[in-house]
């Protein structure tokens, strides 16, 4: 039987099995409020992390509770269905935000407002009002914040964010990009509805707008595009077309294409492509022919890619060792803000400035 997409999530990221142990000066105990998304990105590097426990887990689907439990690292978890019961409940240092989308917000600043340290799954918020309640708590936090985007510290994107800062592209003015992915009638049913999912923009295309501003370091202006559901009845409300374009702060063109249109039969659940076209080369990235690089005076493949590393981890070695933030905040919001407003511009038929 075909493992489901929520079991796959549950393990150690296959990147990043091989990352080194990482010490942390005291010990560190983590809940995980919701159990939906991908809480693997803070479960799984917990073999890897020998100060942290995974104290507790929950979510209100009691299968998916017990299902999560069979996993080695969530055996010993204590197991709620309220996530506000677990806060109350359990004496914890950082919490994973992984529950419905349109509830992420509020499970957000509930944690922040313990002075609890939270990585929380993307979307951050479903709509600008409550993004401008995250950014002024988070700013006036001390606790600190993370978002589960973990394709920026995937090997691939690491590479051409270091191709751009080479120099070797000189200045890019054209992304391509795109998102495709199998459809699936086995999610949670907030899943199909758009008050509780968000959009697709907001929920995958988040990640690709976050590698823009990774790997080039640009902004954007403005955005507008088109997007439906076509087909697939048990999908309900999920947008499973898109395609938007934006303007780049330096007047390039950023593309972006999603769909939820990938066969069954495909050899991977999804397939993402990157290509950063600037004034002296191109570089790109998809699965069929890895990370390559064309410019006037050579082309390559890469064969060797820089080293996986893990939001989570990184996250912790922040808080507790002093290393660099894996995801600062302002790109963080800025990122989902560019995101909703991509959207917002799609669901009213008209550009929106971003």
């Amino acid at each position: 039987m075909t493992p489901t997409r929520r079991a796959l999530l549950a393990g150690i990221p296959a990147a990043w099995s091989a990352a080194p142990v990482l010490a942390l000066p005291t010990k560190v105990r983590v809940g995980l409020a919701g159990l939906d998304g991908h809480p693997g990105e803070v479960s799984g590097p917990i073999a890897k992390l020998p100060d942290v426990e995974l104290a507790a887990i929950c979510d209100p689907d009691p299968k998916t509770v017990a299902r999560y439990a069979r996993s080695a690292v969530a055996a010993k978890a204590r197991q709620y269905s309220d996530w506000r019961q677990m806060l109350d409940k359990e004496k914890l240092d950082v919490v994973g935000v992984c529950n419905a989308n349109s509830d992420h917000a509020a499970a957000i600043l509930e944690c922040l407002g313990r002075g609890l340290h939270v990585i929380a799954e993307k979307p951050v918020a479903t709509e600008e009002a409550d993004l401008d309640k995250l950014d002024k708590a988070v700013r006036s936090s001390k606790a600190r914040f993370t978002s589960i985007l973990p394709m920026r510290l995937s090997p691939p994107y690491l590479k051409l964010k270091e191709i751009v800062a080479s120099g070797e592209l000189g200045e890019v003015i054209q992304i391509d990009s795109q998102k495709s992915y199998q459809v699936s009638d086995t999610r949670p049913a907030w899943f199909y509805k758009r008050a509780t999912y968000g959009g697709t923009m907001a929920w995958i295309g988040i990640h690709m707008i976050d590698l823009w501003i990774a790997t080039t370091g640009h902004d954007f202006t403005e955005a507008f595009g088109f997007q439906n559901h076509i087909g697939f009845p048990d999908t309900g409300d999920t947008e499973n077309v898109t395609a938007t374009v934006f303007r780049m702060d330096n007047g390039g063109v950023a593309l972006l294409r999603m769909d939820y249109l990938r066969p069954k039969g495909g050899k991977s659940h999804g397939d993402d492509r990157l290509r950063l076209a600037g004034t002296k080369g191109i570089a790109e990235y998809m699965a069929a022919t890895g990370v390559t690089l064309v410019t006037g005076s050579r082309a390559e493949k890469f064969a060797e890619l820089p080293a996986a590393r893990s939001v989570f981890a990184d996250f912790l070695d922040h808080i507790y060792n002093g290393k660099p933030e894996p995801i600062s905040w302002k790109e963080i919001e800025r990122g989902h803000r560019i995101a909703l407003r991509a959207r917002d511009a799609m669901e009213k038929g008209r550009p929106v400035k971003l």
